[in-house]
């Protein structure tokens, strides 16, 4: 649904210690259909949906991994015309370059970067597929996908000006939170995709949330504690009248999920 690839969000990956345990969560409270490996290789898998469009993907974190810190946890890829332009681009801008370019065999040239408050994401230059081919990880509407990308900032103005500048999204008017400050909300090609707003004390250091679309958010609820998740926050709902929960798994990756009502009056 994106017209452009650079300044969309592309994919989405879960890291992971266990995968075989991830998928059986998440595929019970958001419905994918997730593997835990491909092509000989158990060391990445798949997140799909029942429509066949692809949400993202799974990585298992092995001990030399968390060693290293890594941690369970969601990250969103950002696509860019160009990774290595754009790394230099993103360091000129205050950012870090985490995990200098490299290429992944049939999918692209991925980066792992911070902006300059910190938050970590990947940039991609995506190996088109055979006849083209766009993704539909990100969408407003479709079940499964990501919905919502909320950043917390460190600075958010100096945010605001980091991925305007860098990705080309637009800003519409912010909407007021009194003591907590503007919630903004970026766009891309003219598709809101998400949130922007300044951290506040209790939430950790800067970071994206990205919210997966469910059809019932009280029953994705109910499937999370039942499966071993923790509910942190909600259901709360937010000016869109949509309905968020945000909470761990039972990996301890943070998630959040984001849908309708149905059941109630």
């Amino acid at each position: 649904m994106m017209t452009r690839t650079h300044g969309a969000w592309i994919w989405y990956e879960l890291m992971t210690t266990d995968p075989e345990g991830a998928k059986a969560f998440y595929e019970a409270v958001v419905g994918w259909a997730m593997t835990t490996g491909h092509n000989g290789d158990n060391n990445y898998g798949f997140i799909s949906n029942a429509d066949g469009g692809m949400t993202g993907g799974m990585l298992r974190l092995s001990p030399e991994m968390c060693e290293h810190g890594a941690r369970p946890g969601w990250l969103g890829y950002l696509g860019v015309d160009d990774v290595d332009a754009m790394v230099e681009r993103i360091t000129a801008a205050g950012g870090k370059v985490l995990m200098a370019p490299f290429d992944v065999a049939m999918a692209g040239r991925v980066a792992l970067v911070a902006d300059c408050c910190g938050a970590p994401f990947y940039i991609m230059t995506p190996t088109p597929p055979p006849g083209g081919g766009e993704s539909t990880a990100f969408s407003p509407t479709l079940q499964g996908r990501c919905g919502w990308n909320e950043l917390c900032a460190g600075n958010v103005d100096h945010a605001l000006a980091f991925y305007t500048g860098l990705f080309g999204w637009q800003l519409g008017e912010p909407m007021d939170m009194g003591a907590h400050g503007k919630y903004h909300f970026p766009s891309h090609d003219g598709v809101g995709i998400g949130g922007m707003m300044a951290a506040m004390p209790h939430m950790g250091p800067p970071h994206w949330n990205h919210y997966f679309r469910v059809p019932d958010i009280d029953a994705a609820k109910a499937a999370a504690e039942a499966h071993g998740g923790t509910i942190a926050v909600g259901p709360m709902q937010v000016p869109s009248g949509d309905w968020v929960v945000m909470g761990t798994d039972p990996q301890q990756a943070f998630f959040a999920l984001v849908g309708g009502r149905p059941g109630a009056a």
